[in-house]
């Protein structure tokens, strides 16, 4: 190979005669060593030795005209990538682990308190339905007028069924035969009483008939029927009979009436429903009492003055206008 000649130099400015400076002497090195570097390249290129062809295949470069590629020392194969990745996803679940910890341990206390309570449920709904609880007594509550013994009777086929599985349509049936029970309330007394409770119907007087008497209620509701009148309950005699307004009056009139005034009528008179009149048996006293309103005003202004002037020198008490009474 021909050796490349030395690049030229800049042309030295003249300088004035005997006088040499520093510049001069770096200049001259700084030549002499451009020349030394541009010989020793030309010697290695000269002494390089050309790169011999590939044992297997010594005509590949010549083939497809490329130079032959060695394989790169650095290069990743795919087992290398693939477990990177799995490395990196067990870091990252590490990491969700460490982070998330407080919260596994929260929904793992609510998971707990809900099984234990589900399981106190199922235990309490399974005894229930036991017969660890089945009814083995019955008491009637309320019952004054009414054979308690015979209530008690008619409910027997209770005897006998859990608590929680008591037909109270069955119970409805059975005591719907009794008159006298105007309501009534049920109460389970684990482990094995169950309480009636009865509210029975006042009766306010006697209607006549070819039958007899019949003793009813303020809703017109039979409760029994005598040939003779029955002591203490005063004779109705009502115009258009149980279904009228006229009957309606009277009974919340009755049901009004203090329990001691109560005990003295004998007879309800009525021919509308603003003419309710009341007679005292013993002294046949009249009492006027007019509509059935203001009933709760009209019991005690009555009250009150019978208190003052009692019957026996009275043969009327007119309160039909609670705020004038007459007396005569």
């Amino acid at each position: 190979m021909r050796r490349p000649s030395p690049l030229p130099q800049p042309p030295v400015p003249p300088r004035g005669p005997g006088r040499a400076s520093a510049d001069d002497a770096v200049g001259a090195e700084s030549e002499t060593a451009a020349s030394r570097t541009a010989v020793e390249v030309d010697d290695r290129v000269d002494a390089a030795p050309e790169a011999p062809a590939s044992p297997e295949r010594p005509d590949a470069a010549a083939d497809t005209g490329d130079p032959v590629r060695e394989p790169e020392a650095g290069r990743l194969s795919v087992r290398d990538v693939w477990r990177a990745s799995r490395a990196r996803r067990k870091a990252l679940r590490a990491e969700m682990r460490r982070f998330t910890v407080r919260q596994r341990r929260r929904r793992m206390m609510w998971i707990g308190a809900a099984g234990a309570l589900l399981l106190v449920v199922l235990g309490t709904l399974g005894a229930a339905y036991s017969p660890l609880f089945a009814v083995e007594r019955i008491d009637v509550v309320g019952a004054e007028r009414l054979d308690a013994a015979a209530v008690e009777s008619a409910l027997s086929d209770q005897l006998g069924t859990p608590l929680a599985r008591i037909d109270e349509s069955a119970i409805k049936a059975a005591l719907v035969t009794f008159p006298l029970v105007e309501s009534y309330s049920l109460e389970a007394r684990p482990p094995h009483d169950l309480v009636v409770r009865i509210v029975e119907r006042t009766p306010i007087g006697l209607i006549q008939s070819r039958s007899g008497y019949t003793v009813v209620d303020a809703a017109g509701v039979a409760l029994s029927t005598t040939q003779e009148p029955a002591p203490g309950a005063p004779i109705l005699t009502i115009a258009g009979g149980t279904d009228s307004a006229a009957f309606e009056a009277a009974g919340q009139v009755m049901r009004s009436l203090p329990e001691g005034i109560r005990a003295q009528v004998t007879e309800v008179t009525a021919s509308t429903a603003d003419d309710v009149t009341l007679t005292l048996g013993a002294t046949e006293t009249e009492v006027v009492w007019g509509s059935a309103d203001d009933s709760a005003l009209k019991a005690v202004v009555l009250e009150t003055t019978m208190a003052t002037r009692p019957p026996g020198g009275v043969r009327l008490y007119d309160v039909s206008t609670p705020s004038a009474v007459v007396v005569g």
